[in-house]
């Protein structure tokens, strides 16, 4: 629905909807039950009693019935196009055992076209008794010999036919291929390029809008995409910002991957309708994929990752960043990258200037395996540490796939939360879908309940991350809470009874009591129900209501 309506002279005027009866999360007014949206923002936020002064002003008056309204959640790192194809297509993050997953996609290729090229995602045979991904013989009998192009869960490496590799020449020579494992480096790249050059636009249309319509039906009313040349292609990249911009769901911001070093590349990412030079711009791979750089071997293979960055490559493309006007940033995970990428902020800071570094926000995707060292550059840097907290609750803890590739005592450091927040890092959280999926309740859960206990944050910081953080990653400081002046950007949830945290305990103290003079939150302690969303709102536009049952 518009945020105008014409008055009687014919003229837009702002579209005013009136709120009542149920909770409003709001630092304006803790015991707030009420608020008002006037076109775009938000008017005002009060109690019941104040709210009958607006009741005969307003084009619309929503009866919460008791209600939680918050803002709505910003998902600070995801991959749109990758997310609708598993949505819509062949999702293998359910199978539980190779025979589980080799049936899938049997039954799959059954489905698709017999000329059609098949994609899929989501093996983790980390988590197989088997322990091995399906070979390729495998896949060619399940696939009846046809091209299948199948990442694993965090994309940094996949599995394909003997079809797909025939449909890129020289594969078999590229860094990164292997006879007998899954493709990484610059294989990947390539059979990944061939299998997303079959999409065809009509097909990535649609699984945009399926990421989308499934972000909204979530209270998601931002989503940062990382895309890039190595991703996903520009055509891809400007297809979703114009969906996005046509305001039926989320709003979108997007990165692209790829180093400057003029003012005239900082001019040709704009071009393209980018926030920045950033996202997942690779210093490294993934620990599951052992790609990720790492000090010291990995505990269950004989070398240390991979690096595709050093510190003179991540300063001078800061330095060009900040000259620029254009954020700048890296995915990095293991802690040899996440060295790699402060060194290199910290020298583009000794060419530029530390207060024009700071001011730019430039930020890191994941910055999983940091240490004393690294979170006191982020923090002296001012950079932003865009974190998933589903990673730790999907492989942490003394027997998750962490542990395997690192062993205990390494692993036990990994996603150091409450360290990051404490030496004052500011943090936005996201999924990285489809590596795990849109989910913003269960990510503050994951981030609350941290397999590593002492790395947990309040409910109350995990919530803030991942609503007002997320538009501060973007340099914007207005938005992500409900406030006069606000965006009216919110979503309505159906939940049980609100509780208050202590600020900086994780769990021990928990209550009921409004007296506290902050809002409530639902309780998160697993085994009890999420809430559900009942409407989003963008700009004062509803993107999802919940029909009804």
């Amino acid at each position: 629905m518009s945020e105008h309506i014409p008055d009687r002279a014919g003229r837009p005027r702002p579209r005013t909807v009136l709120l009542r009866g149920g909770e409003v999360h709001s630092p304006a007014d803790p015991f707030a039950t009420a608020m008002v949206v006037e076109g775009d923002r938000i008017a005002w936020v009060g109690e019941e009693g104040a709210a009958d002064s607006f009741a005969d002003g307003v084009d619309e008056t929503v009866h919460l019935d008791g209600a939680l309204v918050t803002p709505a959640f910003t998902d600070a790192h995801v991959h749109a196009t990758a997310t609708g194809l598993a949505l819509t297509g062949l999702d293998l993050s359910a199978a539980t055992t190779l025979p589980d997953a080799l049936d899938r996609i049997r039954a799959y290729a059954a489905a698709r076209p017999a000329d059609s090229v098949l994609l899929g995602h989501g093996w983790d045979a980390s988590a197989w008794p088997e322990g091995r991904p399906p070979s390729r013989a495998e896949l060619d009998a399940a696939t009846g010999g046809r091209p299948l192009y199948l990442t694993r869960v965090d994309v940094h490496s996949a599995v394909v036919t003997t079809a797909l590799l025939d449909l890129v020449p020289g594969i078999r020579e590229r860094s990164g291929f292997h006879p007998g494992t899954p493709l990484t480096g610059d294989a990947h790249h390539a059979a990944r390029a061939a299998a997303y050059a079959t999409v065809t636009p009509a097909q990535r249309a649609d699984a945009q809008a399926a990421a989308l319509a499934r972000a909204a039906s979530l209270g998601i009313g931002s989503l940062h995409e990382c895309a890039g040349p190595d991703i996903s292609g520009e055509d891809d990249f400007t297809a979703l910002l114009a969906l996005a911009a046509e305001g039926r769901g989320p709003r979108v911001i997007g990165y692209w991957a790829e180093l400057i070093a003029s003012a005239k590349d900082a001019e040709r990412i704009r071009e393209l309708g980018a926030a920045g030079a950033a996202g997942d711009l690779f210093a490294d791979g993934s620990l599951g994929s052992h790609t990720a750089h790492l000090h010291a071997p990995y505990a269950d293979a004989g070398h240390t990752g991979t690096a595709h960055l050093d510190a003179a490559a991540v300063a001078a493309h800061v330095a060009a960043c900040t000259e620029a006007g254009l954020q700048a940033g890296f995915h990095a995970i293991g802690d040899a990258a996440l060295t790699a990428v402060t060194d290199g902020v910290r020298a583009a800071a000794g060419t530029v200037g530390l207060e024009r570094v700071r001011a730019a926000r430039h930020r890191v995707e994941h910055a999983e395996m940091l240490t004393g060292a690294t979170i006191a550059a982020f923090a002296d840097l001012a950079l932003t540490a865009s974190v998933q907290p589903a990673f730790d609750a999907a492989w942490g803890g003394v027997d998750g796939m962490y542990a395997t590739r690192l062993g205990a005592d390494r692993a036990r450091t990994l996603n150091p939360y409450a360290a990051l927040l404490k030496a004052g890092v500011p943090l936005a959280l996201g999924s990285d879908s489809p590596v795990t999926p849109l989910d913003p309740w269960g990510t503050l859960r994951a981030a609350v309940f941290h397999r590593t206990p002492a790395h947990g944050i309040s409910a109350r910081a995990a919530f803030t991350a991942h609503t007002r953080g997320g538009w501060r990653a973007i340099g914007r400081d207005d938005a992500g809470v409900l406030v006069p002046g606000a965006p009216a950007d919110y979503a309505v949830w159906e939940t049980g009874e609100l509780i208050v945290q202590a600020p900086d305990e994780r769990v021990e103290r928990w209550s009921t009591d409004p007296r506290s003079g902050t809002p409530g939150l639902p309780d998160l302690s697993p085994g009890n129900d999420l809430p559900v969303c009942l409407r989003t709102v963008v700009a004062g536009r509803t993107i999802f209501d919940r029909p009804n049952e």
